[in-house]
This record gives C-alpha cells, sequence and structure tokens, in this order.
C-alpha cells in the first residue's frame, strides 16, 4: 500500500511538471526567470542589465566565467538581433544554459557573453493580442515623414488575432494566383505573357488617406539595421542616423571595452556559416572595404566546414546582410572573427509537385508545413472594406514567424547542436604557448635564449581585418631582468602584430648576469604565456 502510494506521488509530481513544461516560446518575464535562475543557481554565471529600451525593457547580459571574465578569451552571442525571430533568443538561453549545466570545464579557458534578446520591445509583438512581425523597438519613428508618428497602423480586419495579407481583385494590378497554389500571390512577369489581376497590401485599411496602407504604424528602429557599417540612410527601421538608440550604445560600449573578445556568434537571417562569405579583390581594395580579405575567408571556410557536420546546409538560405547589421559591423568595423546564422530553416517539401523555383518558396513551405503539422496560413476570407466598396477583398495569407521560428519542440535539439558548435569553436580559439626554449652559454657569462611563441590554437590571434584595422591589441612579450643583469642583444618588449593558428614566432636575447628571468607574451584575446628562466 505505501508503495502503490508513492508511485502515485511521483506520478502526480511527474503530471504537474509536464503540465508546466514549455511548449511555446518564452515571453519577457520567462526570459528574464530563466536568465536569474542561472545566475543564482551557478557561481559562474553573472547577470547584468546593460540598459532598458524605450519600451522599458531589459538589455540583459549574462557572463559565462569562471574565474575572471576578462582573463580568458572571449566569445560574445547575441539572441534577439532580429524582432521576429524567436529562435536566436531560445539558443542563446539553451547555450548558456548546456554550457552551466554539462560544459562547465570550457569555462577555465573561455569566457561567453550571451545577450539573449537584443530586441525585446518587438519580441513582444508575438504574445500581444494583435501579432505581426515587427522588428523595430518603441522608439517613436514617423515612418512616412508627414509629421505624424503611427497614424496608419495595421488593423486584423478578419478578427483572428493575426496580421496577413489583403488581395484586391483589380483588372490593373500586378499579382496573380500561383499556378502550383493559388492561395499564393506572387507577382505576374508580362514577359512571360502573363496578366495580374490583384492587388496586394497588408492587411488594414487606408487610416491617412494617402493612398498608401499602414505605412505608419508600430515602427521604432530595428536592432539590425542601426549600425555603423554600411548603414541604410533613410530606410524605415534604420533610425536618424547610426547607433541612435539605447540598446545599441549600451552593447557597443560594452563591447569596446572588451579586448578578450575575439569572435561574435549573431543569430539572424545573415549566413556566413552554411554559406561561407567569398574574397572579392575589388571589394577589399577600395577604401572602404566591404569583402572579406583574403586569409578570413579561409577561416569562415574552415569554421563553416565544422558547422556543416553539425547542422548540414541542405536548403540554407544565403542570408546577406542589408545593411546595418550587428554581423557586418562585426567583422568590418569591429573587426573579431563574426560568425551568423538564422539557426534553422524549412526543409524542401518532399512532394511531387511544387518546382524549386523562386516565387514557389512559400508554396514548397506551406506544403512542408502540412506534412509537418504547422498552422502556417489563414485561408482567403472575403470581406468588406471601405476603401474598396466596389472591389472584391479577401484577407488571409502567410501567417507571421513561422518562416523563421520552426516548432517549439524542436528547439532543445537545434539549441543542443549549436551548443558543440560553439564548443568547437572554443576548442579552436587562440592559445599563447612558449616552446622549444633554450639556454645556451656564449662565454663572458652571456647566456643567449631562444624561444618559439607559439599559437596552440587553430584560429589566428587576430582576424586579418582586425589586424588591418589597428584596433585589436597587438601581442606583447616582454623580458623582465634583475639588477644584475644587463640585456646585450634582442628587446626588452616585442610587439607582434599576429600569430596564425598552429603557427610560431622565434625569438631570442643574448643575456650577461646571473639568476632568474622572466618571459611574459600576452594579448587579451589569445590569453598569457609565462616562463621563469635560472641563468
Amino acid at each position: 500500500m505505501k508503495q502503490n502510494s508513492l508511485f502515485s506521488l511521483v506520478l502526480v509530481c511527474v503530471m504537474c511538471f509536464s503540465s508546466h513544461a514549455q511548449t511555446d516560446y518564452r515571453n519577457e518575464q520567462q526570459v528574464t526567470a530563466a536568465l536569474k535562475s542561472m545566475a543564482s543557481q551557478h557561481s559562474q554565471a553573472q547577470l547584468t542589465s546593460l540598459v532598458k529600451t524605450a519600451g522599458g525593457k531589459d538589455i540583459w547580459m549574462l557572463t559565462l566565467s569562471d574565474g575572471a571574465p576578462d582573463s580568458h578569451p572571449g566569445i560574445a552571442v547575441m539572441g534577439g538581433v532580429q524582432g521576429d525571430h524567436l529562435l536566436g533568443t531560445e539558443l542563446a538561453l539553451n547555450m548558456a544554459n548546456n554550457i552551466l549545466t554539462n560544459h562547465r570545464e570550457v569555462l577555465k579557458k573561455t569566457t561567453f557573453y550571451i545577450f539573449p534578446n537584443l530586441s525585446p520591445d518587438a519580441t513582444a509583438q508575438y504574445f500581444a493580442a494583435t501579432k505581426f512581425a515587427r522588428h523595430g523597438n518603441a522608439t517613436q519613428t514617423d515612418d512616412d515623414r508627414d509629421g505624424q508618428v503611427n497614424e496608419d497602423p495595421f488593423e486584423d480586419l478578419d478578427g483572428n488575432g493575426i496580421i496577413t495579407m489583403m488581395r484586391v481583385e483589380n483588372p490593373t494590378g500586378i499579382y496573380k494566383m500561383l499556378e502550383e497554389d493559388p492561395r499564393i500571390m506572387v507577382m505576374s512577369d508580362p514577359n512571360q505573357g502573363e496578366r495580374g489581376n490583384y492587388d496586394l497590401l497588408t492587411e488594414g485599411r487606408d487610416n491617412d488617406k494617402d493612398g498608401d496602407f499602414n505605412e505608419d504604424g508600430l515602427g521604432g528602429v530595428a536592432f539590425n539595421k542601426n549600425f555603423t557599417f554600411n548603414f541604410p540612410y533613410f530606410t524605415k527601421g534604420s533610425g536618424e542616423h547610426p547607433v541612435s538608440e539605447l540598446e545599441h550604445r549600451a552593447v557597443i560600449d560594452f563591447l569596446y571595452t572588451q579586448w578578450n573578445l575575439y569572435a561574435i556568434l549573431t543569430f539572424s537571417e545573415e549566413n556566413n556559416l552554411s554559406k561561407p562569405l567569398k574574397y572579392n579583390k575589388g571589394g577589399a581594395s577600395k577604401r572602404v572595404i566591404t569583402s572579406i580579405l583574403e586569409d578570413d575567408e579561409l577561416i569562415n571556410e574552415m569554421l563553416s566546414e565544422t558547422y556543416n557536420k553539425l547542422i548540414p546546409p541542405t536548403n540554407a538560405p544565403n542570408g546577406s546582410a542589408q545593411g546595418g547589421s550587428a554581423f557586418e559591423w562585426a567583422y568590418f568595423h569591429f573587426g573579431r572573427l563574426a560568425m551568423s546564422t538564422p539557426g534553422w530553416w524549412p526543409q524542401k517539401f518532399e512532394g511531387d509537385s511544387i518546382n524549386a523555383a523562386p516565387e514557389n518558396e512559400k508554396a514548397n513551405f506551406l506544403a512542408y508545413a502540412e506534412q509537418q503539422g504547422i498552422n502556417a496560413f489563414t485561408p482567403w476570407k472575403e470581406i468588406r472594406h471601405p476603401d474598396f466598396p466596389d472591389h472584391k477583398v479577401e484577407v488571409g495569407g502567410m501567417h507571421p514567424f513561422v518562416m523563421k521560428n520552426p516548432p517549439y519542440a524542436l528547439v532543445d535539439s537545434i539549441a543542443g547542436k549549436h551548443t558543440d558548435f560553439i564548443l568547437e569553436v572554443a576548442a579552436m580559439q587562440p592559445e599563447l604557448q612558449l616552446v622549444n626554449l633554450k639556454q645556451e652559454k656564449v662565454g663572458n657569462n652571456l647566456t643567449r635564449i631562444t624561444v618559439d611563441l607559439h599559437n596552440n590554437g587553430l584560429l589566428p590571434t587576430h582576424t586579418q581585418m582586425g589586424d588591418k584595422s589597428r584596433w585589436l591589441r597587438k601581442i606583447n612579450v616582454y623580458l623582465k631582468t634583475n639588477k644584475n643583469q644587463q640585456l646585450i642583444s634582442g628587446k626588452p618588449r616585442h610587439v607582434i602584430e599576429k600569430i596564425d593558428g598552429d603557427d610560431s614566432i622565434t625569438l631570442s636575447w643574448l643575456i650577461q648576469g646571473s639568476g632568474n628571468v622572466t618571459l611574459e607574451a600576452t594579448v587579451p584575446q589569445a590569453g598569457t604565456a609565462t616562463k621563469t628562466i635560472n641563468l
């Protein structure tokens, strides 16, 4: 009887736990609770709010380190870079938890700076009564530059709580139904003998009666458009000038003081891990460089090979940067090893009726979504629209978020693979070592010391871009003598630009005298190596 009671109690506990298991992406309060829980349970985790956004939401940073954070080479992980990419936040959180729970040994050599959600104002829209893909923060912006703010927002005309699209029958329209799937609207091509018979608009009304629909709603400044490299001036969501927002200034101000950072992983639609960037001589030769540099291309290829073994690149999007992005800034202006990936993308439908033309991307996704049981589409429904009293108007279309964020049940598996990847990057990190030390007595109380300064990591101490920018700190090698010794040849301080992965530089000194001398080689992003020598 007692055993049955105990079993019943355990079963009830398991059921209670299961009923509270996470089934959807975490909102702001849940993200904050998860971060505070990690910080309270693990001495290697420190939680800091860098700043509050215009919407009053915290920009959290979770620092993972065994010892002083800046005493180890560092990797930054950025989630929530785009407001409709909730997966990035989950990956950053899960990776932090995986490291703290299962891989704490890595923290003895590597520091992680985790920014789980850099767009909290925007991601809140996923949890709002009316869902739509939002990128901007809570800064008030006049997106149509008419002197008014938020005067023409979306409206949920069919009352389903999701902003989709409107198709309006119009013989002069430029859109038509896709032949393979008439739910999908595509632009017609007159050169191919195609005729359009629809206008396609976002769901809502023309509130300011200017002929445009929903052009000035909850705009704001997008985190991934407000950085300094290739800033997209006069573009919706980019801001009045680079780094105009509180969150951007707080993040950049912090990162620019972290000399130990050697790599930044960004979860966003830019993707140089599935498909590495290609060196372009013309772009690399410009005064304002627009191409990855030649040496860095090789490093990108190596990291891409590592990533693709864990996350196969089949159907991976190209994900080229559009200007003002965190990823571009991290490489071109910050000079660090920059990595970016969306983390997940839909697989191609393995059916027999949909070809692979670019305009069929949504049709392929819908077929895949139906195969996977994903609710991704609102069927077209006719409505009465005050702006089109004499036209047939239908509301429907693809749901926001679904093409960028997988079903939540897949998140743990995706996060596990990305944790494995970042641990492999940490295993490659630059590491200074003093090896092959030789002492040679040459008479007259003289000793020649020769040593190889070796980078034991597979990654270079500096990217080629970082070396070119002259922003990253150089390698310093010090020979520290005592008052009874005299340096005859060699320098008491050598400054070395960079050392490639698994490469070495040989240094030599001639010293007169006896006693101990100390060699120290140091650079924040590759650590410190010391040797004490008794002459």
